[in-house]
């Protein structure tokens, strides 16, 4: 689907107090700019943002960065944090290609939902779940390696468990017809039309 070009998105989305301009900088310091060592958690792809706002609300004492790749969902984001207080969520603007510049050793969990399936299999390189993403994820987490997932696309759900697999990650919980109790607007949209979501849940010591 393509994404909706927003005017000034950049512009908007630079003077929000929740966004990090110069994310490379804090490598290996974010506990410094939540001012704790609370665990910190990251969603990878978060579009306009419902999902890692409610997560941040609900668990004030976990430490969430939202990473989005284009600027324009990021101003949903912004807009909806505008009357809102939240100490324990920041946002970055990157791709995440280049998300081993931005951590080291300091995440415990990813979250990858509904992620670009991209479908054609000269394309599966660029799947969050390949093995060169996953790859890019082993210098990021403090300890205990720690993946959850959500997507609508079987094939996508199909080729992540047999990748974690691959990758040395152990399967915790996996579910074809999940309910999550905190969803996405893609997740809300998928569900009202009978859609089935898959969710795998993967760990790796």
């Amino acid at each position: 689907m393509r994404l909706k070009h927003i005017k000034n998105a950049e512009e908007i989305i630079s003077k929000s107090k929740y966004l990090v301009k110069s994310p490379r900088e804090n490598k290996g310091n974010w506990n410094k700019v939540f001012n704790n060592d609370n665990n910190i958690e990251v969603e990878i792809g978060m579009g306009k943002g419902k999902f890692i706002i409610e997560k941040a609300i609900q668990n004030p004492n976990i430490n969430y960065i939202g990473i989005e790749k284009y600027d324009s969902p990021l101003v949903s984001a912004v807009k909806k944090l505008e009357e809102l207080e939240i100490n324990n969520l920041k946002l970055i603007c990157i791709d995440a290609l280049g998300i081993e510049e931005v951590f080291d050793h300091e995440i415990d969990k990813i979250y990858l939902n509904f992620s670009d399936p991209w479908p054609k299999k000269r394309h599966a390189k660029r799947r969050l779940t390949s093995s060169i993403f996953l790859n890019k994820y082993e210098n990021l987490f403090k300890n205990e390696k720690h993946i959850e997932m959500k997507t609508d696309n079987d094939d996508l759900y199909d080729y992540s468990c047999e990748s974690f697999i691959e990758n040395g990650y152990d399967i915790v919980k996996t579910d074809t017809n999940y309910l999550d109790t905190i969803r996405t607007e893609y997740e809300d949209k998928f569900i009202s039309l009978g859609k089935n979501i898959n969710y795998i849940s993967v760990v790796k010591k």
